[in-house]
Order: structure tokens, then C-alpha cells, then sequence
């Protein structure tokens, strides 16, 4: 068996924003796992909370599994700075301070993820829903040395404006990776230069690999199959993985697309079904995309847990080469990455609203004869055998099998 050339990315319309170079020295190449506090408890975070959570990474085995940053999203930071310029805690919600919480963390072996704004506000300080303005625009330097000491792993950087200039994303958001840098500790430098920006994804029309090690390339997701374009701005999971599908070739080691955090086991209204969130998991390691799970990780059920930390999913997200799929033949429902040496992952999404038998050709992934090819499913174990040059396979409703050829 031979594999030919096999995918054509779309070119970015710019140059890599930042240089070729990697971002932040020291991260892991491969993407981020973890857990982020916002998807379920937004604005009610508490240090409790976090640390609850943190225990239930450790006692499910998702730790175990690769998830290991814990990120602790908007509405940790008291509404004023301390006399001296720096951030502090909220002291009611936090009462140990971040240095304790990251301690804790580190302690169980996890990591240390926090969150900060790239303009004067965060954003819930930008849509008003959180007293203050301590954004970190201006207060980089100081910002940077601060969760540096704090012992920080892992920074998630918003953009929270209206201001849509691209000079000056570019120059708020390079000011933190220098400051970063400059600390002398390795952090996931995590950005989003969408938020607050109306009808324009700034984070998806520019390449900022050489600025921060993933970017997030959507809008908001939300727990559900598809919004249709309707006006909350926010996207299901079918619709962010089209928009992410002309941007493989961004990807890299330390340098990756985010298509946001993952929405399994997360409540929503109407939800996903197991399916669609299978086809959530299937498609993120597709894509070579951070892991980053937002449910309640205290309550979920045993199937939430199934999705979340199956391992053959897992390798296939958090290959070493670091080479993200896209739609083979220009199909939306069939999509390949090259893991390994010589690998290749296929999985097949039926977007349709019944089960079917769905198939990919050898030749259109680039394999000479068919005599010896097989693939198993990574959800399953099931093997399937190639016959008359393709690779057959039924699939339920908006479901995903995700095959690693043989």
C-alpha cells in the first residue's frame, strides 16, 4: 500500500502573522487538554468550584487521559487592581488567592490556566455584567510577571471591544506574547480576537500562529447541531467545522486552530444528541484542536465520561506530527489526516436525516490497491476490509466514524 499526496488546503490570503517561529518556547507541540470554567458556570466561579473540578479530572482518569489544564475563566479578578497596579483575586470568591488555587493544581498534577482581557475590560466588564475595568491593556509587563509568579500555565486572552482595527489587535496582543516571553516561563498563550467584533472573525481571516499557540477561529460555540446563520452570532458544531475546514494548513506544532471549547455533556437547549456529540469529539481531533471540555465534571454521566476520555480518539487528536485534516475531494462529510509516518485517520459524518451507508474511494486518499487495506473505527474497534476500491461504512444520524487505515 502507497499513499500519495493527499490534501489541499486553502492558502491564507495573509502571512503568518508574528513570523514562522514558534509563539511561546516551552509548550507542549501538541494541542492543549483541559477543562475551561465558563460553558457552565460563567460569572459563578468560585475557588471551591474550580478545585471540585480539579478532583473529578483526577478521580475519572481524564487527567490521566491528557487533560491536565484547568482554566479558570472571566470573573476570578476583583473589580479594582491593588494599590501597587497588579490584578488580585476577588477575595470573597477566591479567598486562598491564585497562587494557593494554582498550587493546588499543580499539586494533583494539573495545570494552571487563567483568563485576562486584551483591551481595558474583560468581557463581561465590556458587556457590563461585571464591575471594573482590568483588562491588561497598558498593564502587560506587570500582568505578565504576575502570573508568572502565580505560577500560571496557560493564558486565555480576549479581545472584549468593538474596535476592530487590525493594527491594533495585532499590537495588543503581540505587546502579551513579548510580555510573556519576557517572564521567562512557558505558557499556552491562548487568544481571541473575535469577541465583541460584529460580523467580522478576525481570528479566521488572519494567520496569528506566530503570535500565540491557538487561535480561536469561530464565534461562540453552543450546544447544538447547527444555528443556521441566525442572529445570536454564536455556531453549532456542524457549522464551525466548515468554517474551520479551509484552515488546516495554519496548524502546527505548538500552533493551532481553536474552534472552541468542547460542548459534550454540556446542558443546552435543545442540546445535542450522543451522535452529535461523538461527531463533536470525532471532528476536534480531526482537526488537530485543543481539547478543552466545559461540562460539569462532578455530575456528568458515565456516557459523558466514555466521550471525553476515549483513547483511541485521543491519540488520533494528540499525534505527534501535528498535521491537521480537511475534506477530501472537497466533501464536507469526508475528511483525512495524516498521523504517523504513514498514517491516515478518515472519518465519515452523515449530515443527513437518516442512517446510511457511506463510502471513500482509495484512490480519492491518494492509496495504490485495495488488496490489503483495513481501518478500524476509533469509536467502535470494529475493523472494516476495503473491497472494489472503497472503504464502506454505515453511519447513524449525524454521527461520525472515524477511521485509522491500516
Amino acid at each position: 500500500m502507497a499513499m500519495l499526496g493527499l490534501l489541499a488546503c486553502t492558502p491564507d490570503p495573509e502571512g503568518r502573522i508574528g513570523g514562522d517561529g514558534v509563539a511561546i518556547d516551552g509548550v507542549p507541540v501538541t494541542p492543549p487538554m483541559g477543562w475551561n470554567s465558563w460553558n457552565t458556570f460563567g460569572c459563578n466561579i468560585t475557588e471551591q468550584i474550580v478545585r471540585e473540578q480539579a478532583d473529578a479530572l483526577v478521580v475519572t482518569g481524564l487527567r490521566d487521559a491528557g487533560y491536565r489544564y484547568v482554566v479558570v475563566d472571566d470573573c476570578w479578578a476583583a473589580p479594582e487592581r491593588a494599590d501597587d497596579g497588579s490584578l488580585q483575586a476577588d477575595p470573597r470568591r477566591f479567598p486562598s488567592g491564585m497562587a494557593a488555587l494554582g498550587q493546588y493544581l499543580h499539586d494533583r498534577g494539573l495545570k494552571f490556566g487563567l483568563y485576562a482581557g486584551a483591551d481595558d475590560k474583560t468581557c463581561t466588564q465590556f458587556l457590563g455584567t461585571y464591575p471594573g475595568a482590568t483588562g491588561s491593556r497598558g498593564h502587560e509587563g506587570r500582568d505578565a510577571q504576575t502570573f508568572a509568579d502565580w505560577q500560571v500555565d496557560y493564558l486565555k486572552y480576549d479581545w472584549c471591544s468593538s474596535n476592530a482595527d487590525h493594527d491594533d489587535q495585532v499590537s495588543a496582543f503581540t505587546a502579551m506574547r513579548d510580555a510573556i516571553r519576557d517572564t521567562g516561563r512557558p505558557m499556552v498563550y491562548s487568544i481571541n480576537p473575535n469577541s465583541g467584533v460584529a460580523e467580522s472573525v478576525p481570528g479566521a481571516e488572519f494567520d496569528w500562529g506566530g503570535v500565540a499557540t491557538m487561535t480561536r477561529v469561530t464565534n461562540d460555540i453552543t450546544p447544538v447541531w447547527s444555528t443556521n446563520a441566525d442572529d445570536s452570532g454564536a455556531q453549532g458544531v456542524i457549522d464551525i467545522v466548515d468554517a474551520v475546514a479551509p484552515l488546516a494548513s495554519r496548524v502546527g506544532p505548538s500552533a493551532f486552530n481553536d474552534p472552541d471549547m468542547l460542548v459534550v455533556g454540556v446542558d443546552g437547549n435543545p442540546g445535542l444528541t450522543l451522535a452529535q456529540q461523538r461527531t463533536q469529539m470525532s471532528m476536534w481531533a480531526m482537526m488537530a484542536a485543543p481539547l478543552i471540555a466545559g461540562n460539569d465534571l462532578t455530575r456528568m454521566s458515565t456516557q459523558t465520561l466514555d466521550l471525553l476520555g476515549n483513547r483511541a480518539v485521543i491519540v488520533i487528536d494528540q499525534d505527534d506530527r501535528v498535521s491537521a485534516g480537511a475534506p477530501v475531494d472537497d466533501d464536507a462529510e469526508i475528511w483525512a489526516r495524516a498521523i504517523g509516518d504513514k498514517g491516515l485517520v478518515v472519518s465519515l459524518t452523515n449530515r443527513a436525516d437518516h442512517p446510511r451507508a457511506m463510502s471513500v474511494s482509495l484512490g480519492s486518499l491518494g492509496l495504490v490497491g485495495d488488496a490489503t487495506v483495513s481501518a478500524v473505527d476509533a469509536w467502535t474497534g470494529r475493523r472494516y476490509q476495503a473491497a472494489n476500491g472503497e472503504l464502506t461504512v454505515d453511519v447513524a444520524v449525524n454521527d461520525t466514524v472515524l477511521l485509522q487505515i491500516a
